[in-house]
């Protein structure tokens, strides 16, 4: 009883507040419309369900209103309706029943799997649909059931580990930055040249905004562009993975291609969203540090060590000046805020029979760990309509997006410091408030305050496409496009980040800014023919595409102004420079075809081709081809599996094929020049930059891979098994080249060879599915496998210091590291070569694979009546960098953590790290240099997150709504692990690790 008493006073609260909200005048509207419309209307009442158990949810409508109901969690229901009424019963995954209202008023319905349903699940293969179960190809897909309400701002952070073969990291906590996914492993040995295709609603846009300003807060200064889009709109994320499916994009799809399908209208009655959330985060994990009289037993040791009797005047930790009693865990103090974040949305959604809409507005805020003065905040606005005439013979679909993003930081990440800064170090702030400089014995950290990075970000993207039936079978259709961006970022330095006893002024102060414009249009004309003679189909696609991308760039620097108010405006400067002025054009034109031919429908075979041109080559390599054979057999749909109780699908699929990538910038091959920073005379003179090469051309990535997918037991259980191995070859990266010719290096092809292999498992199950409980569980398991396999000339190139052959491209050449010397107390490395010294690159020959060994993920999705329950672990297995990689000396001015109190010394033989010192002792300080870049400094950096929870209840709406929903998520809450370091996760020393969240929301739909 007090569980029922809960629930009823959780509604009576929820209506009391909603009601509360709502005009005088609406709610005398909504207690006179039942009197004025049900004068002739009966009230017609039932159970809706599967046969073994009520269905609550299920969605009653009477056929041509707007009038509608859910089943409650006893699968009741209870609607106004006139005698000659059609009521319409729906579930999802059931085949829908429809009746007329006769004389009675009550109405039980018995609703049957709808198993055609499950069959022809369709997946977005980019230039063409098919169903799941008939795909030649492997593509990975979520929806929007898995990604919505999430508390996060980018719906990459909502598909970790729900993908095979799909590896995504965050690279910051800080909100509004960028993402690092790879589809299959590494293809390119250069860092930028990995990333894949982004096509949002049929349009491609760039793979991350870059930075110039932004690189001490955000990793790599990047900004990836599904930032733009709220999760909640996003219908579903497909990730094309093979040949078969990626060889249709040619140059552009050899790193894997990730669509994004906002939500459509629908026709129907209209209906109206409301979707509020508020959440608060933090830094994940924390490092036990030393607290101060750790930190000072240490430091002192470290003085004795060097024979320093009289400590240093600048030695303030330990010399007195600082005080001694004084404990900070500056974790908790720099990075240690809880950051909060609020999110609304409201939609509207509806239609007549052949046209649909939706119309959907949001807005975020998020602030930081550092402050509550920092924010990030998007604003969203996203549409789409759909039509088509009576006959079908017409359609057309719209889909806009326009995306405001401002982000305001601080300019340098706290992240270092918060490990660094001595336990005993003063506080942050005088009694007045103003910032502590203890004397001019300290540099405050948050002086760093004064100093703020910020970007605003504005842009739209806009898909067109139409299509007519020219005859039964044939098709022209017209896919256009345009994308725009706008992206300004500045980077305001004043002369009061610093201490005042440096005498500094506004004189002194910098300023930075840049502004990006990027404007892209896309036109793809296809013509479609479908032809179907007994037991075959073909399926023919021809199409072209052209792309023209314009971006320019801007950047500006000012030095020097009367005041620290004038920073924002550059002309106030003394010194005004500016560093960039461009305009960059890139064309691409392709024609692509597709030929689709099944056998009674048992027997597939899909053929696709593409020829590209491209601006990024040279004439006589401007032009490429690439294609790729898929063919599957569903084995189930044979004669001696029909009428097979246990096997319901059955499928062998296999495809092979070439991609490519062009992800060089442009204008590469030319002899370019830039301005000189310099002045000859009173002239500004120009610099050579870049070295013409006409031949280099497009890499090439050659995949191939196989497969076996099976449903059991009427698709409750799903397993599929694949196996790809992707080379990639003609390598672009630069060739060294002597010093006499003025340039380090030339952009060139080189034959080197990549390979990836792996193995990808997937297993889905639906544990129960009838009654009111329900439980679906899944799991998916990647084991990738990188290697060098081929790079002529290697052994005599400056890239031997760097890569292996047989070995992956990822590995680290690291010194040996043999403990500690028990004769010297000091740190010992093997001497590769022999010769008494350690020195590199003839010492640091110990090779160390840094990355993933395997990764996946576990789901589980619970539904009891009203209540549902949601949760995914990712587990990932790897090795990776730890904290002795970014370790200051042991013994200097600088924090450690507690592990680093396991010291070596005659009596603690078994001690990790060497005799500590205060940095005097330059033959420790250089063996420490070594320890920082040896085998010690990488170890297991496995771990296993609880990725996302969501608890939801459905509240009974009686009337009020058509649906109300709370629901309740969290988002890395807890991780187990062993990793010595902040986050296994996230690797990037110096920057604030991925945060984990708890939000509340509530979601309406009238």
């Amino acid at each position: 009883m007090k569980f029922i008493s809960a629930n009823k006073g959780l509604r009576v609260l929820f209506y009391s507040l909603v009601l509360a909200t709502l005009p005088i005048s609406a709610l005398a509207r909504a207690h006179a419309s039942p009197i004025s419309g049900a004068f002739f209307q009966q009230t017609i009442s039932g159970t809706v369900s599967d046969g073994s158990g009520p269905l609550p949810g299920a969605v009653i409508v009477v056929k041509g209103t707007t009038r509608s109901v859910a089943t409650d969690p006893e699968g009741n229901y209870a609607i106004a309706a006139t005698a000659g009424d059609v009521l319409v019963f729906s579930f999802t995954g059931f085949k829908t029943v429809e009746v007329v209202v006769g004389a009675q008023n009550t109405l039980n319905i018995t609703l049957e799997e709808d198993a055609l349903q499950l069959e022809e699940v369709t997946i977005n293969a980019g230039y063409y649909n098919v169903t799941k179960k008939e795909s030649t190809g492997s593509i990975a897909r979520v929806t929007a059931k898995d990604i919505q309400n999430q508390p996060v701002t980018n719906v990459l952070a909502a598909v970790q580990g729900r993908m095979a073969g799909v590896n995504i990291t965050q690279n910051s906590g800080t909100p509004g930055g960028g993402y690092t996914i790879r589809i299959r492993g590494t293809n390119s040995l250069r860092a930028d040249g990995n990333a894949p295709l982004y096509i949002i609603d049929g349009v491609p846009v760039a793979e991350q905004n870059a930075s110039t300003l932004a690189g001490a807060v955000l990793p790599g200064g990047t900004v990836n562009p599904l930032n733009a889009i709220n999760p909640n709109d996003i219908e579903s994320i497909e990730v094309l993975k093979d040949a078969d499916a990626t060889a249709i994009y040619g140059s552009r799809g050899g790193n894997g291609v990730v669509l994004i399908t906002t939500k459509k209208g629908k026709a129907g009655k209209t209906s109206f969203s409301v979707n509020s959330s508020y959440g608060i985060s933090s830094v994940a994990s924390h490092m036990e540090m030393m607290d101060t009289r750790q930190y000072l037993a240490m430091r002192r040791s470290a003085f004795a060590n060097d024979n320093i009797t009289t400590l240093p005047d600048y030695a303030y930790d330990v010399n007195g000046t600082w005080s001694q009693e004084r404990d900070t865990d500056w974790q908790k103090e720099l990075i240690g805020r809880t950051a909060n974040s609020s999110s609304l949305q409201l939609s509207i959604n509806g239609g007549s029979e052949n046209t649909g809409f939706i119309v959907s507005g949001s807005h975020n805020e998020q602030t930081t760990v550092f402050s509550d003065d920092f924010k990030y905040r998007t604003s969203n606005l996203s549409t789409n309509i759909r039509h088509h005439s009576a006959d079908n013979k017409f359609r057309m679909n719209l889909s806009g997006l326009f995306a405001a993003q401002s982000n305001n930081v601080v300019n340098d990440d706290f992240t270092r410091q918060a490990l660094y800064l001595s336990p005993n170090a003063p506080q942050l702030y005088s009694l007045d408030g103003s910032l502590n400089w203890e004397d001019n014995t300290f540099t405050n950290p948050v002086a760093a305050f004064e100093s703020k990075y910020s970007y605003e970000s504005r842009g739209f993207n806009t898909n067109l496409n139409l299509s007519y039936e020219l005859l039964p079978a044939l098709q022209v259709k017209l896919n256009g496009g345009l994308n725009y961006l706008s992206f300004s970022e500045k980077s305001l330095r004043p002369s009061t980040m610093y201490n005042p006893a440096y005498g500094l002024t506004p004189a002194n102060s910098m300023a930075f800014k840049g502004n990006q414009n990027r404007f892209s249009y896309l036109l793809e004309p296809q013509l479609q023919y479908d032809l179907g003679i007994g037991d075959h189909d073909i399926e023919f696609l021809i199409g072209s595409t052209y792309q023209q991308t314009t971006s320019d760039v801007l950047n500006a620097e000012g030095y020097g102004f009367q005041s620290n108010a004038l920073l924002s405006n550059l002309s106030a400067a003394t010194t005004q420079v500016v560093s960039q002025d461009s305009r960059t054009e890139y064309k691409y034109a392709a024609v692509f075809g597709r030929v689709n031919y099944k056998f009674r429908q048992k027997y597939i075979l899909n053929i696709t081709g593409r020829r590209d041109g491209s601006s990024r080559f040279g004439p006589e390599n401007r032009f490429a081809n690439f294609g790729a054979v898929g063919a599957a057999w569903l084995f189930s749909r044979e004669g001696f599996f029909e009428g097979s109780r246990w096997l319901s699908h059955g499928k062998l699929r296999g495809s092979y094929g070439t991609t490519g990538s062009d992800q060089i910038g442009d204008y590469q091959y030319l002899d370019t020049y830039q301005v000189s920073p310099n002045l000859y005379g009173n002239y500004t003179g120009l610099l050579p930059s870049r070295l013409y090469n006409p031949d280099f051309s497009w890499e090439k990535t050659t995949k191939l891979e196989a497969a076996l997918e099976l449903g059991l037991w009427e698709d409750r259980l799903n397993v599929s098994l694949a196996w790809y191995r992707n080379r990639s070859g003609n390598q672009l990266v630069g060739i060294p080249l002597p010093g006499t010719t003025g340039f380090a290096t030339i952009l060139a092809n080189l034959p080197a060879t990549v390979e990836n292999t792996g193995w990808e498992i997937e297993a889905s199950f639906d544990a129960l599915r009838s009654g009111a409980f329900r439980w679906q569980t899944s799991v998916n398991l990647s084991i990738p496998r990188n290697k060098l396999v081929a790079f002529p000339g290697l052994e005599g190139s400056t890239y031997a210091n760097r890569y292996v052959i047989g070995q992956p491209v990822s590995i680290v050449k690291l010194y040996n590291f043999e403990g500690i010397d028990p004769q010297t107390g000091l740190y010992r490395f093997t001497d590769q070569n022999g010769d008494g010294t350690i020195t590199a690159p003839d010492d640091n020959t110990i090779t160390e694979n840094v990355g993933v060994r395997y990764f996946g993920g576990f789901s589980n999705n619970m539904s009891y009546k009203n209540w549902n329950l949601a949760f995914l672990f990712q587990f990932v297995k790897q090795r990776q960098w730890n904290y002795n990689s970014m370790m200051p000396t042991p013994g200097s001015m600088n924090n450690q953590p507690v592990e680093v109190g396991n010291v070596w010394s005659p009596e603690n033989p078994s001690g990790t790290y060497m005799p500590y010192t205060s940095g005097a002792d330059p033959v420790k300080n250089q063996l420490h240099g070594y320890f920082m870049e040896s085998t010690a400094a990488v170890s297991d950096a496995s771990f296993i997150r609880l990725k996302n929870i969501q608890l939801s209840y459905r509240l009974p709406v009686n009337g009020f709504a058509s649906d109300a929903v709370l629901y309740l998520q969290g988002q890395n809450l807890l991780t187990f692990t062993k990793y010595f370091g902040l986050d296994p996760e996230f690797t990037q020393p110096g920057f604030v690790p991925p945060l984990k969240t708890v939000s509340f929301g509530v979601q309406l739909n009238f």
